[in-house]
């Protein structure tokens, strides 16, 4: 476990951050235990340094920073990344590594369960497998536990994958980014337990839950242009005939047209919606081709016993 970085993002968490090292220090010794010190107020990065964690500081507010700035300071063959909030047990991370070295890939990520579901929020964990099903419907993919935080990776998955997200929508980019790579992923059942007292949430439901919304509509966006725009073009033109039966029927009725706004309105929509369809078919073509450069480059890549 000395090719292992157990890479520990957060923010505000000195009365979790000690006990986490200690637990992950104490499964795996070898491992280098890396704490991303989000911008913290409290004495978080002592604590971490105090317990034997190297900590690096990341000065741009937001879970996705953090993890940014985690993939590029991490060196090793494996990254395991865990919530410094003392939620997800360490004894729990062989199974991560189990399902990797049984079945290969290039990502694990730990579903989180709670025996007796005093560990969940009702609106957090209806929102997780409302877009899970959303994710899957759209894509066929099964993405487990969307915003779990405990995820196991290789160093090809965390090289290779650009994130952009900068806050807690990072865990959804992460998913949307396995998809449209085409990495592999595995999912794994994991315990998960409250917080310890004077531990708080970080997460605000409304604002955090409309960015990832709004995240995995235009990574859906950039990832399929093509029944994106299609799908954008089909409304449209669905309100051009709505708009135009008026018109049509003044002619058919009295050979003149009455209606002349939504004439006009009409024509619009039908132009729009025809330059919705050509976009798509463009950007999907730019898609594609980026797509080819991105898989070269992955195969001129040296393998893993090679490093």
């Amino acid at each position: 476990m000395d090719q292992l970085t157990i890479g520990i993002p957060c923010y505000n968490e000195a009365h979790t951050i000690g006990k986490v090292v200690d637990d992950f220090q104490a499964v795996y010794p070898a491992a280098r235990i890396l704490v991303v010190d989000n911008a913290s107020t409290d004495a978080t990065a002592a604590t971490a340094r105090l317990h034997g964690a190297d900590v690096v500081l990341e000065v741009r507010k937001g879970k996705g920073y953090a993890v940014q700035r985690l993939f590029h300071e991490a060196r090793t063959e494996w990254l395991l990344m865990v919530d410094g909030d003392d939620t997800y047990p360490a004894e729990e991370a062989p199974k991560l590594f189990s399902a990797l070295q049984t079945l290969a890939g290039d990502t694990v990520v730990g579903c989180r369960t709670s025996p007796d579901g005093t560990a969940f929020k009702s609106t957090h964990q209806w929102a997780n497998q409302l877009l899970s099903a959303f994710i899957e419907r759209v894509f066929g993919f099964t993405c487990g536990d969307l915003f779990s935080g405990y995820r196991l990776f290789t160093r090809r998955f965390y090289r290779n994958v650009p994130l952009i997200a900068t806050g807690f929508e990072v865990e959804a980019e992460l998913v949307m980014q396995t998809i449209d790579k085409r990495f592999v992923q595995h999912n794994v059942n994991i315990g998960y337990r409250s917080r310890p007292a004077n531990s708080f949430s970080k997460l605000q439901t409304l604002p955090d839950g409309t960015r990832v919304i709004w995240t995995l509509l235009t990574i859906v966006k950039d990832c399929k242009p093509l029944p994106f725009f299609s799908l954008l073009s089909s409304i449209l033109l669905c309100f051009c005939l709505l708009a135009g039966w008026f018109p049509i029927k003044d002619y058919i009725d009295y050979r003149y047209v009455y209606h002349v706004p939504l004439a006009i309105l009409a024509v619009g929509l039908a132009l729009l919606s025809a330059l919705s369809l050509c976009c798509g078919l463009l950007l999907d073509t730019v898609v594609r081709h980026r797509k080819e450069e991105f898989f070269l480059r992955m195969r001129h890549q040296a393998p893993v016993g090679d490093r």
